[in-house]
């Protein structure tokens, strides 16, 4: 049966950029599971995910603009120095914050010197295309907790949440991130 609404969905994935780099996997894990039409992983892979049934196996190209957006050049910010005062920046570093919102927030520091920190809050794979190779592990229907609480029994979740260190317990992300849950 295809994945629906409201199915829970277990794979096991493979990420790669344009370059053929590989970016994350779970391949030889605990699969990722997740609830199909709640937005806990990225559009353009819940789409294809659409499209199988238990066992299949795709490679599927997600375009950027399905994956974690475009890559929004206003969204990268100088503030003052002074607001990062005690925390020792590298550039490329990953800095967790409270937005506006009340969400957690994640940025990447761009440059910095004694006057200035330069901060970017698109997504590290904003504007990047990203090549899948899913193989779906299992489709079953959420019961009434999973339904109620948003989430997979059994999963544990990180903080994007997703499963244990985002990819079943392998955290394999070079930039400290998930396969899909935050879309901009």
């Amino acid at each position: 049966m295809a994945a629906a609404a409201n199915q829970v969905v277990s794979m096991f994935y493979e990420l790669k950029d344009t370059n053929g780099n590989l970016l994350d996997s779970n391949m030889n894990a605990v699969p990722l599971s997740f609830i199909m039409g709640k937005n806990q992983i990225i559009s353009g892979l819940e789409r294809e995910i659409a499209n199988m049934n238990q066992g299949d196996i795709s490679h599927v190209e997600i375009k950027a603009a399905d994956a974690y957006g475009e890559y929004d050049s206003k969204s990268v910010q100088v503030l003052p120095a002074e607001q990062f005062a005690g925390l020792e920046l590298t550039e490329g570093m990953t800095l967790y914050g409270q937005g506006e919102d009340g969400n957690t927030v994640q940025v990447i520091v761009k440059a910095f010197n004694d006057q200035n920190v330069t901060i970017d809050f698109n997504h590290p794979l904003a504007g990047k295309d990203l090549f899948f190779k899913i193989e779906i592990a299992e489709v079953r229907d959420a019961s009434e907790d999973e339904l109620k609480n948003g989430y997979v029994e059994g999963a544990h979740h990180c903080s994007c949440g997703m499963d244990d260190d985002c990819c079943g317990g392998e955290h394999h992300h070079e930039n400290d991130d998930c396969c899909g849950k935050h879309q901009h």
